[in-house]
C-alpha cells in the first residue's frame, strides 16, 4: 500500500469516527432532553415521572451497551468480563425495580468469547429478561452462563406463569440471532412454575459443508427417507409411506444428519437440493 493510499484510509477512518461520535452525541442529547421533559412535565406526578424517567434511561443505557458491543465485535472477551458487562447492563432493572435478578457466574477459566458471540449473548439475555418482565407476573429471573470449550451455554429462568413457548413473537429476535450464529434455542415452561430458555452458541464458525452427492455412502432405505425429508414430509408421514415405525424413521434421519454433516432437517434438505 502506498503512502497516499494509507493516508486516504486514515482520513476515511477519522471521518467515520467523527460521524459516529456526532451521531452518539445527538442521541445522548435527545435522551437527556427527554429526561428533563419527563421530570418537568406538569401532567405526571412524581412517582410516574420517576418511573418513566428510569425506563427511558434504562433503554438508553442498553442502547449504548449494544452499540459498544458492535464496535468491539472483532475483539476476544474473557467470559468473566463479558458476563460482568451483562450484569452492568441489567443493573438498573435490579436496582430500581421489583425484579430479583440472580446471576450464576461462568467458570473463570472458560474459553475467551469471540466479540460477535459475546455481543449476541448479552443481547439475547437482555431481550429474554425484558420479555419475561413484560409479561407482568415475573418477580425473579436466574441467569447462568457456562462454557463447554466449544459452545457458550446460556440459561435464563423465571418464576412467572409458565406459558412461554419457543414460537412466542417476543422471542423472535432471539431466535433470529441464535440462528444467524448456527446455535440452538429451547424453551421449556411449566404452568404456574415459570419458563426456562436454554441457548447454545458455537464459539467457532461452522466448517463449510459440501452438498450431498449421488456417491454419498447412503443405504437404499436412507435415500428413500432422504427423498421424503426433502419433500417436507414429517416422520409419521414417512413411516406410513415406507411401512416402517416412526422410531425407525428417526434412526434413519439421525444417520443422514451424521453422514452429511447437517445439523437440522432444513439444512439436510438444502444440502440435498444443492447437489
Amino acid at each position: 500500500m502506498s503512502g497516499d493510499e494509507a493516508s486516504m484510509g486514515s482520513r476515511r477512518m477519522l471521518v467515520e469516527i467523527d460521524r459516529t461520535v456526532a451521531e452518539q452525541a445527538d442521541r445522548h442529547a435527545v435522551t437527556l432532553e427527554s429526561l428533563l421533559a419527563i421530570l418537568r412535565s406538569p401532567r405526571l406526578d412524581d412517582r410516574t415521572a420517576r418511573t418513566v424517567a428510569i425506563d427511558t434511561a434504562t433503554t438508553a443505557l442498553i442502547g449504548i451497551r449494544t452499540e459498544t458491543d458492535h464496535q468491539r465485535s472483532f475483539v476476544l472477551e474473557a467470559v468473566g468480563d463479558a458476563f460482568a458487562r451483562l450484569r452492568d447492563d441489567l443493573r438498573p432493572l435490579d436496582r430500581f425495580g421489583d425484579l430479583d435478578l440472580q446471576f450464576v457466574e461462568p467458570p473463570a477459566t472458560g474459553r475467551a468469547l469471540p466479540g460477535e458471540v459475546a455481543h449476541a449473548a448479552r443481547a439475547i439475555v437482555r431481550t429474554a429478561v425484558l420479555t419475561l418482565v413484560d409479561r407482568g407476573d415475573t418477580h425473579r429471573v436466574r441467569i447462568q452462563w457456562d462454557c463447554d470449550g466449544l459452545n457458550l451455554l446460556i440459561g435464563v429462568r423465571d418464576d412467572g406463569s409458565g406459558d412461554l413457548t419457543v414460537h412466542d413473537d417476543a422471542l423472535r429476535p432471539i431466535a433470529e440471532t441464535v440462528s444467524a450464529l448456527d446455535g440452538a434455542l429451547a424453551v421449556e415452561s411449566t404452568p404456574g412454575w415459570g419458563s426456562s430458555l436454554e441457548v447454545r452458541l458455537p464459539l467457532d464458525p461452522r466448517a463449510a459443508i459440501e452438498p450431498v452427492s449421488d456417491g454419498a455412502p447412503l443405504t437404499g432405505r436412507e435415500r428413500e427417507v432422504l427423498r421424503l425429508v426433502t419433500s417436507g414430509a414429517r416422520n409419521r408421514a414417512i413411516a406410513e409411506e415406507l411401512g416402517i415405525s416412526s422410531n425407525t424413521v428417526k434412526f434413519h434421519v439421525s444417520n443422514l444428519l451424521r453422514k452429511t454433516g447437517a445439523s437440522t432437517r432444513a439444512e439436510l434438505t438444502a444440502l440435498t437440493m444443492a447437489r
